[in-house]
């Protein structure tokens, strides 16, 4: 039997248990549908077939979550680190042990590449026991001193918060920003994407197995405009993650402010990888390639626009062309597959449409440009050349499997065009120069930058981005920057005086 076949019996065993029962809220430690019984169907992009129902919340269901947050939070606040770093401990170990389970629902899901997502389930376990670890020390503070006061610094948990996750790689995202949370001792409610909210059930359910107490995760599913307004603007939820587009990101920045919402947003990327003349070509292409074509070009951090230096850049795109027309698409579930369909029909439709947006605009498409096959939403890796930089493909957020190569002729020149964009989430440089890698990274507009290397994340680093790509740190302590509030305490010595008034 093919791995493909084996892998389809394995993920038909599983997929029948949300066949029949459908994908619920949970909700205080209960699974519940929502409080209308109304439900949506969600479908796999590999085929379109229906894989179950799905309960579609309202204002209801997320007050009825916010409130088990609220209630659950001081418990929870007030647990031991040592033991909420046990039980996140345990959920990391159970991720592990059902990884194979989570990365065949995450591929039929979302259409990525089974290559990819048997990593990103271990990675998620990763999160957990990184940030478990750190439970430990997030209350640590300063002392800080002064001839009258002993003065102290802490943090503590900002109480319930909302998490709004989006459906590229959602397993690992999820962790990315759940295991930080409940480390600061946080309690949540967590809304996934309604295009893949799979494993997120599997995700809570994994959770509660391992004795997460009740109310302390919530997860309400349902559309960005019920489930995920009301979560925003609900009186209980202090604070909001959210992973997602620019455009939303304003949208739910606006719906928190009138009860002064915290927010956290991982938004879109129009990221440059930059090569000069003098880098190791050959690394520079395996790169560029592999951090716009992995994961089906659905990423925030994908090195959407090359930058390529006139003087090598003929020699450079005729090797480009031909490692993109080899690149493998095909069924997400088979090993040999690179790239798999894009998440759902209304996504397909966006990509596809900038292909005539790219001949509007007078740029050759040098690969691609075209669907694969006549089922699903499988797109050929597409490779647009002849672009300048103030075209809609070289400045909009495809989000697909799609690469604009621009060239430039000096480092002045490549700053001016790295820059020009109203993003700024991530940059990749080549050079063998040092000093022009130091001088270039401190003027690129990015929040990560990578020399000589794709994106590898180390997690106590901190991610996110400037510009239109978002608000704040995730990573190490940077992450509870956010969880938490810091509070000073100021202890009064024997020469402390205070003034008296009214003696």
């Amino acid at each position: 039997m093919s791995d493909l076949a084996s892998n389809l019996d394995k993920l038909a065993s599983i997929l029948d248990r949300y066949r029949n029962t459908g994908l619920s809220n949970l909700i205080d430690g209960k699974s519940c549908p929502s409080v209308t019984g109304r439900t949506f169907e969600t479908a796999s992009p590999v085929d379109e077939s229906v894989i179950c129902s799905v309960a579609r919340s309202n204002d209801a269901d997320i007050d009825a979550a916010a409130k088990a947050a609220k209630g659950a939070f001081p418990a929870w606040r007030d647990t031991p680190a040592a033991d909420r770093q046990a039980i996140l401990h345990r959920i990391a170990d159970a991720i592990v042990d059902r990884a194979e389970e989570i990365a065949l629902c995450e591929c039929w899901d979302t259409g990525q590449a089974l290559r990819f997502m048997s990593k990103a389930a271990l990675r998620g376990a990763d999160n957990f026991r990184f940030f478990g670890d750190r439970a430990l020390s997030a209350r640590d503070g300063q002392m800080l001193p002064s001839p009258t006061l002993m003065n102290v610094t802490t943090r503590v948990p900002i109480g319930p918060v909302g998490i709004i996750t989006p459906w590229n790689t959602p397993f690992m995202l999820s962790t990315w920003k759940i295991a930080p949370a409940l480390a600061a001792g946080c309690t949540i409610v967590h809304k996934p994407a309604e295009f893949s909210p799979l494993t997120a059930h599997l995700l809570a359910e994994i959770a509660h197995d391992a004795g997460l107490p009740a109310g302390v995760w919530n997860l309400v599913n349902g559309y960005g405009e019920e489930a995920g307004k009301a979560l925003t603007e609900h009186p209980d939820i202090k604070a909001i993650a959210f992973v997602g587009e620019s455009k939303t990101g304003s949208m739910i920045m606006a719906q928190g402010a009138p009860t002064l919402k915290r927010v956290h947003f991982e938004l879109g990327g129009k990221n440059p990888v930059v090569v000069f003349d003098d880098a190791n070509l050959d690394r520079a292409l395996d790169a560029a390639i592999f951090m716009i074509y992995s994961l089906n070009g659905e990423r925030c951090t994908s090195s959407s626009r090359l930058l390529i230096q006139e003087t090598v850049a003929d020699a450079f795109e005729a090797r480009l062309i031909e490692r993109v027309n080899k690149i493998r698409v095909g069924h997400p579930l088979d090993s040999t597959t690179e790239i798999g369909p894009l998440i759902h029909k209304v996504h397909f439709e966006k990509v596809t449409s900038y292909f005539d947006t790219a001949r509007r605009e007078g740029a050759t498409i040098a690969a691609g440009g075209s669907r694969h096959g006549d089922k699903g939403w499988f797109v050929n890796p597409t490779l647009f050349t002849d672009a300048s930089n103030d075209m809609a493909i070289a400045q909009e957020e495809i989000f697909g499997p799609v690469l604009t190569m621009i060239r430039f002729s000096d480092e002045e020149d490549a700053l001016a065009k790295a820059n020009d964009t109203p993003y700024g989430l991530t940059g990749y440089i080549w050079t063998n120069d040092v000093t022009r890698a130091m001088r270039f990274s401190h003027q690129l507009e990015a929040g990560m930058i990578w020399v000589n290397s794709e994106n590898v994340r180390h997690l106590p680093t901190p991610f996110g981005g400037v510009k239109a790509s978002g608000i704040g740190r995730d990573g190490g302590d940077w992450s509870f920057d956010f969880y938490m509030e810091q509070k000073h305490i100021g202890f009064a010595t024997g020469q402390h005086k205070i003034p008296r008034l009214g003696a």
